[in-house]
Order: C-alpha cells, then sequence, then structure tokens
C-alpha cells in the first residue's frame, strides 16, 4: 500500500523475529528459576496473583510473558521506606498524575539524588497486581528511546510500585488540551516530532519486539515528554503479546481507553497491531486539532472527534478546518494535508485497509523535517479511495 508518494526517504525493511516457542505448561505452573534474576518479592507476586484465564482464556502481557519463560528483570528493587522517604512520605503536592491504576508522584532518590517518578498502583483488587506485573515484565523486555525507562519496583506486602525516569515535560496531554492563557501552544513541527517518535516507539512494539508486542492502551496522557519534547510511550499495564503461529489476531476482553480503541477490538475483542494503528490515527488528530478525542464540554456534533472530523477527510480543501487554532495559521498547509492524510488512513473502519506502522514512520519522518517548498502539487495528491 503506497502511504505518501512525498515520502521518498528509503528505510531498511526490519524483519520480525520468529516467535519464541511457548511452553506447554500452564501459567500456574511456570517455575520461577534462573531465568529471572530478580528478588523474592517478585516472585512471590508472579506466584500468589491469580493467573486464571477462565473460559475464554484472557491473557495480560504478564502473563505470556511468564509462558516463554525468558525475561531478565534488571530493574533496582527499592524498599517502601525508600520511596516513602523519596516522595516526603508521597506528599500531594508531588502529585504529578493519576489513573485508573494508581497515582504517580516525582520523588527523588536518596543514594542517587535522581529524580524519578514514583506509581504507586491501587493496593485493591486484582487489576493493580496484574498491570504490576504488565509493566515490570514488559519494560525488562523492550528497551527503545521512545519507550519509557523502568529504573526500578517495591513488591513490600501488599504494596505495588513502579520508579521510571522522571519526564519533565509531562504528558503530551498537558501540553494539548485546556492550555492557559499564559501558555505557549506547541508549534507545528514539534508537533509532528512528537508524532514521529511516538510511531517509532510503536513500531519498535510491532516490528522489533521479540515476541511482538500490542500496545493496546495509546493515547495523548500515556505520551510523556522529556527536556527537548522528546516523546516516550509509558502505562503498558494493558498490553499483551501479538499472534503466533498461523493465527492473525488475539482474542481478548475489550479495554482501553473510550474514543482510541479500533472499532473491530471494540465489536469482537479480536485484538490485532492495526488495532493499534487506529489509535494512534486518534492520537495524531489530537495533535493536529488540537481537541479530545471525546470532549463532552463541546456541542454535541463536535464531542466525538472522529464522528466530526471524518467529513472534512473527503474533500482536502477543507483540511484546513481541522487545525488547531492556537497554530493561527502557522504551519506548512501542504504539511497540514498529508498529516491529516495519514490520520485518516490510520482511521479507516476497515483493518486491513490501514497502513502498517512503518508506513506511518516513514511519512512523519519526513514531516518532522519538511518546510512547505519540500511538496509539490503532484506530490500532495492523495487517493482516498
Amino acid at each position: 500500500m503506497r502511504l505518501l508518494a512525498c515520502c521518498t526517504m528509503q528505510r531498511s525493511t526490519t524483519m520480525r523475529k520468529a516467535p519464541l516457542k511457548a511452553s506447554k505448561s500452564s501459567i500456574n505452573d511456570v517455575k520461577i528459576s534462573k531465568k529471572y534474576d530478580d528478588s523474592d518479592a517478585l516472585s512471590t507476586i508472579v506466584r500468589s496473583v491469580s493467573l486464571n484465564t477462565g473460559p475464554s482464556k484472557q491473557r495480560t502481557v504478564a502473563e505470556d510473558i511468564l509462558r516463554y519463560g525468558h525475561v531478565k528483570v534488571a530493574a533496582e528493587v527499592f524498599t517502601f521506606r525508600e520511596l516513602a522517604a523519596a516522595t516526603d512520605n508521597f506528599n500531594s503536592e508531588l502529585l504529578v498524575g493519576e489513573g485508573g491504576f494508581g497515582r504517580v508522584y516525582m520523588g527523588r532518590l536518596k543514594k542517587t539524588d535522581q529524580v524519578v517518578a514514583v506509581k504507586q498502583l491501587d493496593r485493591n483488587g486484582f487489576q493493580g497486581n496484574r498491570e504490576f506485573l504488565a509493566e515490570v515484565l514488559t519494560l525488562s523486555l523492550v528497551h527503545h528511546p521512545n519507550l519509557v525507562n523502568l529504573i526500578g519496583y517495591c513488591a513490600d506486602g501488599r504494596q505495588r510500585i513502579l520508579v521510571y525516569e522522571y519526564m519533565r515535560n509531562g504528558s503530551l496531554e498537558d501540553h494539548l488540551f485546556d492550555i492557559p492563557p499564559h501558555k505557549k501552544p506547541l508549534d507545528w513541527f514539534t508537533r509532528m516530532k512528537i508524532a514521529k517518535g511516538a510511531a517509532q516507539g510503536l513500531e519498535y512494539l510491532h516490528d522489533t519486539a521479540n515476541p511482538q508486542i500490542i500496545y493496546r492502551d495509546l493515547k495523548a496522557s500515556n505520551i510523556l515528554l522529556d527536556d527537548e519534547f522528546n516523546p516516550k510511550l509509558s502505562d503498558f499495564g494493558l498490553a499483551k503479546l501479538g499472534p503466533t503461529g498461523d493465527k492473525d489476531h488475539v482474542s481478548t476482553r475489550v479495554m482501553g481507553t473510550y474514543g482510541y480503541c479500533a472499532p473491530e477490538y471494540a465489536m469482537t475483542g479480536q485484538l490485532t497491531t492495526k488495532s493499534d494503528i487506529y489509535s494512534f490515527g486518534v492520537v495524531l488528530l489530537e495533535i493536529i486539532t488540537g481537541r479530545r478525542a471525546i470532549d463532552n464540554t463541546r456541542p454535541t456534533a463536535e464531542q466525538n472527534l472522529i464522528s466530526w472530523a471524518k467529513p472534512y477527510f473527503k474533500d482536502r480543501r477543507q483540511f484546513t478546518f481541522l487545525a488547531d487554532p492556537l497554530l493561527e495559521g502557522d504551519y506548512p498547509v501542504k504539511c497540514l494535508h498529508q498529516a491529516v492524510a495519514v490520520a485518516a488512513m490510520c482511521l479507516q473502519d476497515e483493518a486491513s485497509t490501514r497502513p502498517f506502522i512503518g508506513d506511518v514512520v516513514t511519512a512523519l519522518e519526513y514531516l518532522a523535517m519538511s518546510t512547505d517548498e519540500s511538496f509539490s502539487d503532484e506530490e500532495e495528491a492523495i487517493d482516498f479511495q
């Protein structure tokens, strides 16, 4: 599928490694052996969390990775006392984020003086334990400049705490929505830089990670930004391993954030990498428009970003109506056209017609470095049929 005629940059094709052979043993029978170079605390959690999949055979990535049994957890093990000291006893004034699984605090490790993000998971319920496992094991399996770095964890008693590198510019969400008058909005090329980096992180999960990983929770609040607005994907609690063998999808209970889920996944529970592509299309459209995927404060016809935007996709002359008003027209028009075209292709209802993430990265690499003069009228033409 030709994504963009303008994207002439050559990219080497990354060959996905053959999937590791899964053990025939059930998850409950997996032994935490010398293959796991972690503490007794993590081993205890792996054994104690119920991994019974039930009749629907639902598994999180944590369970799946345990089946492979080749993950070396190199993250540092912290005591609860150390992390309480780092966060001034989890002082509410140091709270930098809050989600369905717990709270995130800014902290400073006493022994290294390193500033970190400390994520304290909700101790109530099964889901917190599952996310803890998924985060620790996934981030021990994958390493990439556009994925957040796990520094360590704490598993004292009922505590489930994760320690990450601290991203000083917060999340993409903080810089796109509800911008106060005194705060400068993101310029066009910073937006494209962020989109490119997020796509590169996703490309690593889909095409390089072995086994392949489907992120399943791509959204603006999960894209963190460093001092120079380089993005890193975070929050892997819902991630799943991709299909293996002759399977073309993974069947699972529908989870994620309303407004970002691909329609076929929401309807059938059949998860593929193309589900992530749809979610990326939503995020890219948010970056372009400055609008939330779902915004109940807007008029009824504009509350769902995709429903509102899709009529504009049909006529390139209307693409400028999609641009964030905070940009004040300061963007290359033809670059805007191409960015909207990429988003439109990612958001196609039929999963098989969406582009592969490698094609998306190629397009965004070009847009992140381009000027308006880089495009010719011929290059701009795109067939949406």
